[in-house]
């Protein structure tokens, strides 16, 4: 990955690559899941809740790995293996390796799949009646027959076991293999030679054997991932008007009859209700959006838009913004922790910061609160039904009674009480002549420039 964050810890639509086949695995009814992890690898930031983690000592394969959980796999009845780098496998697939599992009274089922492209990957070999025979890794094929390399059916290295049997197989696995590793696999033939019975299981989801090992994979897999996102969602209700254009997380929810519009980003825990309209070119990352809102064009971070309110184009609503119902937050407009009540609006090119705005009120263009002082940041009021002139600052700490006013271009310093209106006002000047004045400055700082650069020739 050439990365200084673990392989498993990069993100997959919003979600630690390592935490998919966890969460597919609990919904599949798994009881206990443990993640075997590298020395010194911390992957506690992206594990569900309840997950256990065991040290695997020394990176000597897929076989020592399962051996490193070998107590808990002691306390288990069936234990099933997955791959932490393959996000793509589904809870369908798992309780579809199970059941296969079960039907066949096998003690160890391994899942395969068919490609094309098996280059390197184990073979699965089967017996003249199809049933499994053996795996034959192919980590160094000229050391492998051309027979088995033709074979198109591989390991995913992802099995189903009863766990008594694979217990006691771990314990007498070994490495005499090229690449000195233990493998998984290996404990097939020592469950069989135990008289039990093994199975093989192609399942038809290529997916599943989809692993990341670099940045143009994880892109892949994150591609293959949001589709199937974004297909979730368009069978519940929801438009999407171009897929392929639209970036929706995982654990994002969206309502029926809403429509997501493209080159959408919705991230992390994003609610979008009933018949909102989100984009185009639009971010939201851990917002709620309320029924029948709209926000186009506009970056959003931890805010919260009510419903029926208006947002955008090129609005910036971060941590702490509340529009409340009917509300409005329009051109580039920034709002940062505040209150902005039902009905109000911020029509355009205005900041409001720390602030509670009341129902109804109006705010002018290029209004501005002044709520840090290079000390602290303190809060303005504006109460209900009132009209802030365009121009206006309001310097915090400041109160803006109910249904009062400010002035163009008023400085507000001080308290305007209820019904009120709040002016301040500089003497105008007209200077005559001014023009002609900056005119002939120019001339004289020209001809000073000419001849100072003849000086230079000269």
């Amino acid at each position: 990955m050439r990365s200084s964050l673990p392989k498993p810890l990069h993100l997959v639509c919003g979600r630690a690559m390592v935490a998919w086949p966890i969460l597919a695995a609990r919904e599949a009814g798994a009881a206990e899941v443990a993640v075997i992890v590298s020395p010194g690898h911390d992957l506690s930031s992206g594990l569900p809740e309840g997950t256990h983690t065991v040290v695997q000592p020394e990176p000597d394969g897929t076989g020592g790995a399962v051996r490193a959980a070998l107590d808990l796999v002691r306390k288990a009845d069936r234990v099933i293996v997955l791959n932490g780098d393959h996000p793509l496998v589904s809870a369908e697939v798992i309780q579809e390796l199970l059941d296969a599992h079960t039907e066949a009274g096998a003690a160890a089922t391994v899942m395969s799949v068919e490609r094309d492209d098996a280059d390197q990957l184990g073979r699965i070999v089967r017996d003249a009646g199809g049933e499994f025979e053996r795996i034959v890794e192919t980590k160094y094929p000229d050391a492998v027959p051309p027979e088995v390399l033709a074979i198109r059916e591989i390991n995913t290295n992802q099995f189903a076991f009863d766990a008594a049997p694979l217990a006691e197989a771990l314990g007498r696995l070994t490495n005499d293999n090229p690449a000195g590793e233990y493998y998984l696999g290996d404990v097939l033939p020592l469950i069989r030679e135990a008289g039990h019975r093994v199975a093989a299981h192609r399942t038809d989801d290529l997916s599943v054997n989809i692993g990341v090992n670099n940045r143009a994979e994880l892109a892949r897999v994150a591609q293959i991932a949001r589709g199937r996102i974004l297909h979730r969602h368009m069978l519940a209700g929801v438009t999407v008007v171009d897929p392929a254009a639209t970036w929706v997380d995982v654990d994002v929810e969206i309502e029926p009859d809403a429509t997501i519009e493209p080159a959408t980003v919705l991230r992390g825990s994003t609610t979008v209700g009933a018949g909102a309209t989100v984009g185009p070119n639009t971010t939201a990352t851990d917002c709620t959006i309320g029924p029948g809102a709209s926000v186009v064009h506009s970056y959003l971070t931890q805010a919260e838009v009510g419903e029926d309110c208006l947002v955008g184009p090129f609005a910036y609503l971060r941590p702490g913004a509340r529009l409340a119902a009917g509300a409005k937050a329009g051109t580039f407009v920034e709002i940062k922790n505040s209150e902005i009540g039902e009905g109000a609006k911020v029509p355009h090119l205005s900041y409001i910061g720390d602030t509670d705005v009341g129902a109804a009120s109006n705010i002018g263009a290029g209004t501005i609160t002044a709520n840090y002082d290079g000390f602290t940041k303190s809060r303005t009021k504006i109460g209900e039904r009132a009209r802030i002139g365009v121009d206006t600052a309001l310097v915090a700490p400041v109160e803006v009674g109910d249904d009062a006013y400010t002035g163009a271009g008023a400085v507000i310093r001080e308290d305007v009480p209820r019904g009120a209106l709040g002016v301040t006002k500089g003497e105008q000047r007209n200077i005559e002549g001014f023009a002609e004045r900056k005119a002939d400055q120019a001339r004289e700082r020209k001809d000073q420039a000419d001849m100072g650069d003849q000086r230079d020739q000269t």
